[in-house]
């Protein structure tokens, strides 16, 4: 039982992420060609990996601190403006790129017309997007009730007006893993942007400072991607890439807002069931964003590398390989990708549903307590979220958005009639059922990876399964020796020490490889640089 367990716990290696280039299952044509094509994409995809997770990581340990000083200066109920409108210029930052950016990342060698096309076309359906919903801002604040809405809207919407000059260079970065620079300028615009809105929060200005936080972290981001990315756009604009993408463009587009839709789906509902009492929205907009940050550092490494290399693999196996041959190699490189995810995400999300209590009243204060329920409820579904872009990114690199568009829409409307039918229970109860069917659409995914590149159930269950039953037990064990204590940040700390040795010490008796490589690989890069 123990050596199947090992076996099992086999990681994705990034220093060997390229030994699929030696298997068998190869056709021995043009060895040495795919020899070193493999080896640059083992060399990009552990690079990738590499400043993934230190962008992630940057990432989310700066929106930690920056929220933790906002949660601590603005109340709940001051938050809830925010939430009640994220929805609208979120959706509007989907109908802005209409997918067209990962239609880019999607082709083998995109141009730099295919580039000039998506630039173009994006600013010109933001400023229609953005005068839109600045004629329709009164609307939005008579729905919800909350006249400073108006105002609020009509600036907040200029964020992804801005963005819109700044996505074709995001995709030129994703499409060639630039992942060092996007580390950079995402950190930058972070830090700009959270000096800016502790700033303005620390004077007064509430809710506003957590507006021109958007608008000035997609003011840098704009900057940053110009200043890396070599390309320019011209004013020659050719929109033949937008006609030849559209079908494939419109089926990302609509996933993507139903992914939007799926993610704010809640906030918006509550923003209405209980405009009256906003305090209740902020609560749980607060939980939201701790969740989705948490899960996000796990999901945010995987997904700057997921859909390139997919695609990669996919394209340089068709010349020289069948179809049974592909897929062979996809399924294994896939595996890798989940059992790296599930290394992580699984000790990270269910870590923070055991210390959400004293997180949250040691950092952003007592105020927020009426959020824990939630947190931890969110945690548990959140600790699932990082396999769906896994599955999204695996299916789009076999040219199936359609697929990807059908399981979002008919989730979404799963999602509604629960919601509708339990809403009544209460906030905690609709959470809940949220977070159960989140978990359980897995499955359906699951099924459709089956059928295109023939992953199956059970070798999904045996990458990932072991993780969720190690760290669940660990966590709970780690709850039951330390609940006497009393002191919140005494609590947090040793909860937080106790969680990492110990499931250091477990995945060390198992013989995973994973921290072993990433040390392995971090000492390399150490290296090189000091060279």
């Amino acid at each position: 039982m123990g050596h199947d367990l090992r076996d099992h716990l086999q990681i994705f290696s990034m220093q060997k992420f390229g030994e699929l280039i030696n298997s068998p299952y190869l056709c021995p044509v043009n060895r040495a060609h795919e020899a070193m094509t493999m080896e640059t994409l083992k060399e990009r995809t552990a690079r990738g990996l590499f400043w993934g997770v230190l962008n992630s990581g940057a990432t989310q340990v700066l929106n930690v601190v920056i929220g933790i000083l906002l949660g601590r200066m603005i109340a709940p109920a001051e938050w809830a403006p925010i939430g009640m409108i994220a929805i609208f210029s979120a959706i509007a930052g989907n109908l802005q790129s209409s997918g067209f950016s990962t239609a880019i990342v999607n082709m083998k060698e995109p141009t730099d017309n295919d580039y000039n096309a998506v630039f173009w076309f994006n600013i010109l359906a933001s400023i229609c997007l953005y005068l839109v919903l600045f004629a329709i801002a009164p609307w939005i604040a008579l729905f919800f009730e909350q006249p400073c809405l108006t105002s609020l809207s009509r600036f907040i919407f200029l964020a992804f007006l801005l963005s819109s000059f700044g996505i074709s260079t995001n995709a030129y970065m994703t499409k060639h893993m630039m992942n060092r620079e996007i580390t950079i300028v995402n950190s930058c615009a972070l830090v700009c942007s959270g000096i800016v809105a502790v700033t303005l929060a620390f004077n007064g200005f509430s809710y506003w400072s957590l507006a021109w936080q958007q608008v000035v972290n997609a003011l840098i981001l704009v900057i940053g991607r110009f200043f890396f990315v070599p390309w320019r756009p011209s004013l020659s604009i050719d929109f033949t890439p937008i006609r030849r993408t559209w079908r494939f463009a419109m089926n990302i587009l609509v996933t993507m807002v139903i992914n939007t839709l799926n993610n704010n789906i809640l906030t918006f509902i509550f923003g209405k069931l209980f405009a009256r009492t906003p305090q209740v929205v902020g609560n749980f907009f607060q939980a939201f964003k701790w969740n989705t940050m948490a899960y996000q550092l796990v999901s945010g490494s995987i997904e700057q590398v997921a859909q390139p290399v997919l695609v990669e693999v996919r394209g340089e196996r068709s010349a020289a390989s069948d179809e049974h041959n592909i897929n062979e190699q996809e399924t294994r490189v896939f595996r890798k990708m989940l059992r790296f995810t599930a290394f992580l995400a699984f000790p990270a999300m269910f870590g923070l549903s055991l210390v959400a209590h004293e997180f949250i009243v040691s950092t952003i204060g007592p105020k927020w307590e009426a959020c824990v329920p939630i947190l931890r409820i969110l945690c548990v579904g959140g600790a699932f979220m990082p396999f769906y872009s896994l599955y999204k990114n695996l299916i789009i690199s076999q040219g199936r958005s359609d697929i990807n568009m059908w399981l979002n829409i008919s989730q979404v409307i799963l999602q509604m009639v629960l919601i509708f039918l339990t809403y009544q229970q209460g906030i905690l109860v609709v959470v809940g059922v949220f977070t159960l069917l989140n978990i359980v659409w897995l499955f359906v995914w699951q099924g459709y990876a089956n059928k295109l590149i023939g992953v199956r159930l059970w070798d999904v269950c045996k990458d990932t399964v072991p993780f969720a039953l190690i760290s669940a037990a660990l966590m709970v064990g780690i709850w039951f020796l330390t609940t006497g204590i009393t002191s919140h940040l005494l609590l947090l700390l040793l909860r937080v020490t106790i969680a990492v040795l110990a499931y250091a010490i477990v995945m060390k008796l198992l013989k995973v490889k994973m921290m072993d490589d990433c040390l392995q690989f971090i000492k390399c890069k150490n290296a090189k640089m000091q060279k």
